[in-house]
């Protein structure tokens, strides 16, 4: 016996626990692929685990459509949004929107994240990455990697891109531990509900990024805030949640995302020595490791579809109006994907992970999410000699967007070269 029941999925405890969420996944793929869930407090919904079978929905938009439920949230929050934002999701981001409009509405930024455009940034991130390796030599050998480092990292390039101050960074790493970790206890404002929580969260968000746009129609300049601010999408005005969640996709989910990526492939090193000596050894190996360390961390849990119509999948109908849970999570681990799906290797070649998402909501940066974890390990590998936990991580509790809060390591830095007088 598991002991596992499908409502779990609805738990944020069980994503606190990452050997657990796994076994839980395993059991999903192989004993419920297709089950429907009706947890507690939470409006029912179908789940779907297996990676071949995401894949399958996901290249038919026109049935599965992206919005308005976006992700798996409590109904008194999806109230709670409803009633002072006036859509479900709290923001209308391109990841619910469907269609000629979610076209037209990528379009506005989409030449920006083209890899031929994100290689004009190599130079600059690996800067930055270097820069905040280097910090590292100011903790004595010991810190924090997730809260001292690799939060901060992605998070400067992402506002360098949308050309936001420095000075602004504290509070949008705050913001966006807030808005991902709701419904972690540990993470929620004290003595909110989560529902108010959430609403607080995104009240901020709005109050930041009006500035932002006000300042931005009245002097443009060549930063992505700039097209966000001023962008018409088809030709028509974009309406405030439109707009807010455009900033918050590039501003919050994109550093986030990256950050777990970049702790979890450190973890992952760690709990795998020998594949830590294999990547020291042979750094052309980098990519492959970058690439592998996304499917294993899969910071982006699960994105929910809506149904436009019937539709049978392994003998379950899919009805109109049903809910469906894509989880990434799970299928990043299917071993009728994967070869040893559950081993971490940093050479795995064929490495089509569904991370990133699938279809026409692929995730817009993920090049650029590339690129930035690549440049930090190029940085790590180039200033510290050794490292190893000085603590257990600690998970986040949160079932869209999660990851290791907190990381506690020890390390020795190389010898570095001394500049000329």
């Amino acid at each position: 016996m598991s002991g596992f029941v499908v409502n779990q999925i609805a738990d944020p405890t069980l994503y606190g626990d990452p050997q657990r969420l796994h076994q839980f996944y395993d059991w999903l793929r192989r004993e419920h692929p297709v089950a429907w869930a009706d947890p507690e407090g939470f409006r029912p919904f179908w789940v779907v685990s297996r990676h071949a079978d995401i894949r399958e929905l996901e290249r038919q938009p026109e049935i599965f459509n992206a919005g308005p439920r976006m992700t798996l949230l409590p109904i008194p929050v999806e109230q709670a949004n409803v009633a002072i934002f006036g859509v479900e999701s709290g923001v209308f981001p391109l990841t619910a929107m469907d269609g000629a409009h979610h076209q037209a509405m990528r379009a506005l930024t989409q030449d920006f994240f083209l890899p031929k455009n994100i290689r004009k940034l190599e130079s600059a991130i690996a800067q930055h990455a270097a820069a905040f390796v280097a910090r590292m030599a100011q903790d004595e050998g010991q810190c924090d990697l997730a809260t001292d480092i690799a939060f901060w990292y992605p998070l400067r390039v992402a506002m360098a891109i949308l050309g936001i101050d420095e000075q602004d960074e504290a509070r949008m790493l705050r913001l966006t531990h807030e808005l991902f970790g709701a419904s972690d206890p540990a993470v929620r404002r004290p003595g909110l509900t989560e529902a108010e929580h959430i609403v607080a969260v995104k009240q901020d968000y709005i109050a930041f990024f009006d500035a932002i746009t006000r300042d931005r129609q009245a002097n443009p300049r060549e930063d992505v805030a700039t097209l966000i601010a001023t962008g018409m999408p088809g030709g028509a005005e974009m309406s405030a949640e439109e707009r807010l969640g455009y900033y918050v996709i590039i501003a919050t989910a994109g550093h986030d995302t990256t950050a777990a990526s970049i702790v979890g492939g450190m973890q992952a090193l760690l709990d795998n020595p020998e594949q830590m000596a294999l990547l020291k050894a042979h750094p052309e190996l980098l990519k492959t490791f970058v690439n592998e360390a996304i499917r294993w961390t899969a910071p982006v849990k699960h994105f929910m579809r809506n149904v436009t119509q019937d539709y049978t999948l392994h003998g379950q109908t899919l009805r109109a109006g049903d809910h469906v849970l894509l989880s990434f999570g799970a299928a990043t681990r299917d071993p009728e994907a994967f070869g040893d799906a559950d081993q971490f290797r940093i050479d795995r070649a064929l490495n089509n992970h569904l991370a990133f998402g699938h279809g026409p909501h692929t995730c817009l940066g993920q090049y650029l999410a590339k690129l930035e974890i690549e440049a930090f390990f190029t940085a790590f590998f180039a200033q510290i000699a050794t490292i190893e936990p000085a603590g257990p991580p600690i998970y986040t509790e949160g079932s869209f967007v999660s990851g290791i809060r907190a990381m506690p390591v020890r390390y020795s830095r190389l010898p570095q070269p001394v500049e000329p007088a």
